[in-house]
């Protein structure tokens, strides 16, 4: 950004309506190159000459404004005439509009900045940068909310404010980290519904994050108000309880001519739209679109299998990851909340990076998470916070704070950049010594307020919190994080002695204290924070899981502990009970210690719990809890009950890596070598995936004909696979395509 341009904003307060900041100019000669670049505190949008500049939307996306803000540069040459208007109109967005608790939160004004620079064929150059001798106007945005939706009249007086003052806003200004937010697919109408309350309601048939477009001519002032809902109740009516206090309405005033409306500055979590008020008793379909939103992320993973309930599960999980994916990975894209939690983040991180090429998306959130950790190391709940007071308390809770570990590891075993991790490494070792001096023991973490095994189902259906000791998860988190610095370190070529060091003391902690000779035991904890489970705990599923995939119990236990938790397994019908922390490393834990087929299981049951139940209830995205909607229609929760909400979906890294059997190896990432063991079971017929990487595609297909197993592999030049068959078989293979049967 051009040091000459300076933040401005309007000579009043213009609260949460549109506002549009003007310059004109003259072109003379001819031009080689123009680009522009620009920014907001807020939203913008830019304009030269009538037209949009750069295809993004939602710019400057999601930072912790205070400390930064991206900017976005275009080329704008095409755009150039010899008398030129240049336009940059500003919304609340995320920055001064409702978030999280409050409205504000990051700024109390809107304010924007850009400077155009033009080079002439003649070799000078000219630059129009923002300053006071800009003029600002009111816009047809009369109000824009990311919670609460837009209001857009075409009607309304286009108002002249004054001149632009400067801004006194502090904060740097760097160049676009992540990707941009764009649109994606325009999704059709597929039914119009009157619903038994009378309503006039539009279903789109995908739940989806993004915004109707409206193609409408109607009498001047005329109004059509629009409100979004996931689902419909057991009754057919539309149902919004679960969004909480955010009303996800448009209204659009017409303007008696063609109009063609859609939101600037807000964005929806949506199937079904409600025609709360609209001009026309007829409605025309063709006259709306869904159009979907979210960061502009390379697909790199496919899957398709002979099983159409999976393959609905694959596509409700990669539908799940674009609904929470702008610009920063939320919980969910719907309701008053819309937040970068890192439990949810960190648990999905290996399923999002088979599905997209995540890593720009998570080098800038991830840079955020570096801004907003604590001078003690540690990491907030979610990132960005949303607080204006930046010592106010939040929860450092287990499985949500090690995202500072988990994720950075993720990423580059993914894309094997060093610099990406030396960069993060400085937060992963804050977040160790953050564990090692927490608590009253240097080995363990006990206290604290936790969400636990958030929503896991062996506490009581009703109850937000699982049945397993929070001190348990801590601690096991705790060794999990440990390990994966140490992993860093050898990438990293650092001195690991530290860290061995460490891990090993953590682990006999662990062991000492919930493994005594070899039983698993846990125990009441240490304090009991509201999130925390205050009874004495039992075994649980999730318990088993995190020891046998962390490594936490001693190799000669290790058989008794899968036997146990297979036990457990189907003495509860062949169903888990696991919640965000247990659930995406239960299959894991199975398949790694001889038990695919109960692994299989679980991935078929149809009973609550588990992920074949949303299936069945018509789910096009992941739930949030597992029987969001009950079997008889009536609804889990009305807090806490998204429809949109992907960490379950976390199961598809197992489906890839250990159903197709394609998974990365620590020492060579980015798939430069994987370990390719494949685990077929007929109730899948066949599955066949691919991921698209650094040397090429990678692709597994395997399929049943009769009683023989056929397997179908190719390998790109520069990747070695090393292969093991269900018969035990093993090879080396290197470039080319290969084909097996047993």
């Amino acid at each position: 950004m051009n040091r000459k341009a300076k933040w401005i904003c309007a000579p009043i307060d213009t609260e949460q309506a549109g506002t549009a900041f003007v310059r004109t100019f003259e072109i003379k000669k001819p031009i080689k190159k123009a680009t522009l670049s620009a920014s907001a505190i807020g939203l913008y949008t830019a304009y030269i000459n009538n037209e949009k500049v750069g295809n993004d939307v939602l710019a400057p996306g999601w930072t912790i404004y205070y400390e930064r803000v991206q900017y976005q540069t275009h080329d704008v040459t095409a755009l150039l005439q010899n008398d030129n208007t240049i336009r940059i109109e500003v919304g609340a967005g995320w920055a001064v509009g409702s978030i999280a608790w409050g409205t504000k939160m990051f700024a109390d004004q809107t304010a924007t900045i850009a400077a155009l620079t033009v080079l002439y064929t003649d070799g000078t150059r000219e630059e129009i940068v923002t300053n006071t001798d800009w003029d600002v106007y009111t816009t047809p945005i009369l109000y824009s909310d990311i919670y609460h939706g837009e209001t857009v009249d075409k009607t309304a007086e286009i108002k002249h404010l004054g001149k632009a003052i400067r801004s006194d806003y502090k904060t740097k200004l760097i160049p676009q980290v992540g990707e941009l937010i764009t649109e994606h697919e325009r999704l059709a109408p597929v039914e119009l519904i009157r619903t038994p309350n009378g309503e006039t309601v539009i279903d789109f048939g995908q739940n989806m994050t993004g915004y109707v477009e409206v193609r409408i001519k109607a009498e001047r002032g005329a109004r059509i108000k629009i409100h979004h809902a996931e689902v419909l109740d057991k009754d057919g009516n539309f149902y919004t309880e679960n969004l909480r206090k955010a009303k996800c309405e448009n209204l659009y005033i017409c303007s008696g001519d063609e109009d063609v409306f859609k939101p600037s500055f807000s964005f929806q979590g949506f199937r079904y739209i409600r025609l709360t008020e609209f001009p026309f008793e007829n409605v025309d379909l063709d006259a709306f679109r869904a159009i979907v939103v979210h960061s502009d992320m390379k697909r790199t993973g496919y899957f398709r299998s002979g099983n159409e309930k999976i393959n609905q599960l694959y596509h409700n999980v990669v539908w799940g990851q674009k609904g929470n994916y702008v610009d920063i990975p939320t919980d969910c894209p719907q309701r008053d909340e819309r937040l970068g939690w890192t439990g949810d983040a960190q648990v999905f991180a290996r399923t999002a990076a088979i599905n997209f090429n995540v890593k720009k998306f998570f080098a800038k959130w991830l840079g955020e998470m570096a801004i907003e950790q604590r001078a003690n190391g540690g990491i907030p709940q979610y990132i960005p916070r949303c607080n204006k007071d930046r010592n106010a308390y939040s929860a450092i809770a287990t499985g949500w704070a090690d995202a500072a570990c988990i994720i950075p590891w993720e990423v580059y075993l993914a894309y094997g950049d060093k610099d990406l991790l030396a960069e993060h490494y400085p937060m992963m070792r804050k977040w160790i010594m953050y564990l090692h001096y927490t608590g009253p023991e240097e080995f363990l973490w006990l206290g604290g307020d936790h969400y636990g095994d958030w929503l896991a189902m062996d506490h009581g259906e009703d109850s937000y919190n699982g049945a397993t000791s929070t001190d348990f998860i801590a601690s096991a988190f705790y060794a999990n994080s440990v390990a994966l610095i140490r992993k860093a370190e050898r990438a990293l070529g650092y001195d690991t002695k530290k860290f061995d060091e460490r891990y090993e003391k953590v682990v006999a902690a662990f062991r000492e204290h919930y493994i005594p000779n070899g039983e698993l035991r846990q125990y009441p904890d240490l304090n009991t924070g509201h999130h925390s489970v205050s009874n004495p705990p039992n075994e649980t599923q999730t318990a088993y899981a995190l020891v046998l995939k962390f490594g936490l119990c001693e190799e000669k236990d290790r058989p008794r502990f899968a036997a146990r938790l297979v036990e457990m397994i189907r003495a509860n019908g062949n169903r888990m009970t696991t919640g965000f922390l247990g659930t995406p490393y239960l299959l894991h834990a199975l398949t790694e210690n001889g038990y695919a087929d109960v692994a299989y299981d679980l991935l078929f049951q149809e009973q609550n719990p588990s992920w074949l139940f949303s299936v069945n209830h018509g789910a096009t995205t992941i739930w949030e809890h597992w029987n969001g909607i009950k079997e008889d229609g009536s609804f889990w929760s009305k807090d806490m009950n998204s429809f949109n909400h992907y960490a379950y979906g976390a199961v598809y890294d197992w489906i890839f890596g250990k159903a197709v059997g394609i998974e990365p190896v620590d020492n060579a990432p980015a798939y430069r070598e994987i370990n390719l063991a494949p685990h077929p079971d007929r109730r899948l017929g066949y599955a066949d995936a691919s991921i698209d990487t650094q040397y090429g595609t990678i692709r597994s297909y395997w399929y049943y004909k009769n009683n023989t197993v056929y397997y179908e592999f190719t390998i790109p030049a520069g990747v070695t696979a090393r292969l093991t068959l269900p018969s035990g078989r093993t090879e080396v293979l290197t470039d080319g395509t290969y084909h097996y049967a047993e």
